[in-house]
């Protein structure tokens, strides 16, 4: 009767895990536009977020590379001018164990930006700061929704016959 309960727990499925190697700044691209046109003009900037993910599979089995990329433009409304644009990548090393194939792909960009997301969020907070703006504190974004859109944009795309990129 031991024996049977050992051989049950060695078959038992083992949870999901994910461990963080290491994360670091790809690229970094910050043009402070108003200072170099001499823009100065008052009012609530409004500022446009662009989110792109990334994943690829490093020479190890079970590493991965997650990109995450943040087109970010302020502007004021009432001048159409630009204030700056921020574009940053920043990339984590994964090692994910315990996922089925067919997971992995939502893992991989769900997940793991979930985890590097508050690392991020601190930078560009700073680079905005120290750009001689008050510092730019992203909202949390939802990466579920942001992979279901994009399924349903990549689907919608195949039925209307044009090359899905």
């Amino acid at each position: 009767m031991a024996e049977e309960n050992n051989s049950q727990n060695d078959e038992a499925p083992q949870p999901p895990r994910l461990q963080v190697l290491g994360q670091f700044i790809r690229d970094l691209s910050f043009e402070n536009v108003a200072a170099q046109k001499g823009v100065m003009g008052e009012g609530q900037p409004d500022i446009q977020v662009q989110v792109n993910l990334d994943a690829t599979r490093r020479e190890s089995d079970k590493n991965y590379e997650v990109i995450l990329k943040l087109n970010i433009e302020s502007r004021l409304k009432e001048m159409d001018a630009t204030l700056f644009i921020l574009e940053i990548e920043y990339a984590g090393i994964f090692q994910v164990e315990n996922v089925p194939d067919d997971q992995l792909h939502p893992f991989l960009l769900i997940e793991c930006p979930r985890m590097i997301f508050p690392y991020l969020r601190r930078i560009v907070s700073d680079i905005t700061h120290d750009g001689g703006y008050p510092p730019l504190n992203l909202e949390n974004i939802d990466f579920l929704s942001l992979y279901q859109q994009e399924l349903q944009r990549r689907a919608e795309a195949e039925k209307a016959g044009q090359p899905v990129a």
